[in-house]
């Protein structure tokens, strides 16, 4: 009998090389998500600043008296607030401390931090707690139906 005809036959290469390009391939995309949220995280997203020191922040009647809202002022938030007398103060919603967004109370009529219980007036001076600046006062105008809030000429 013939000798090569008891032993089993080798695998074609064909076969082997299709089986290590599919394992490459799968290690290639395990590496690929792994590698890319870190990518991700490391290189921070372009920033859609505004070109324009001014923008809309509401419109007349949104706010009631004594109440106060979150704007988009560029990249970054903005607080309106119609105090108890109907006059607009726009300040920055960045807590200066550990820039926590601030919120209006209206019980206390202050600017609140709720991270570490900062307090501003409507001027955004800090009064209490541990921020360690005021915040940045904008300037607000009304024009129609519209609320437009501006950084202050020379900021």
């Amino acid at each position: 009998m013939n000798v090569a005809a008891r032993e089993p036959a080798e695998p074609r290469p064909g076969r082997r090389t299709f089986l290590q390009m599919l394992l490459g391939a799968g290690l290639l995309g395990s590496l690929a998500s792994f590698f890319y949220p870190v990518l991700r995280y490391m290189i921070p997203p372009a920033s859609a600043e505004l070109n324009s020191d001014e923008v809309v922040a509401g419109k007349i009647g949104e706010l009631k008296l004594n109440s106060g809202k979150i704007f988009r002022f560029g990249s970054r938030p903005g607080i309106i607030v119609r105090n108890a007398v109907g006059e607009y103060k726009a300040l920055s919603a960045t807590c200066t401390h550990l820039d926590c967004i601030v919120q209006y109370r209206g019980d206390l009529r202050r600017i609140w931090c709720a991270c570490h219980n900062g307090m501003y007036d409507l001027s955004g001076r800090n009064i209490s707690g541990p921020p360690p600046r005021p915040l940045e006062a904008y300037d607000v105008n009304v024009r129609g139906d519209e609320i437009f809030v501006s950084r202050h000429k020379g900021s």
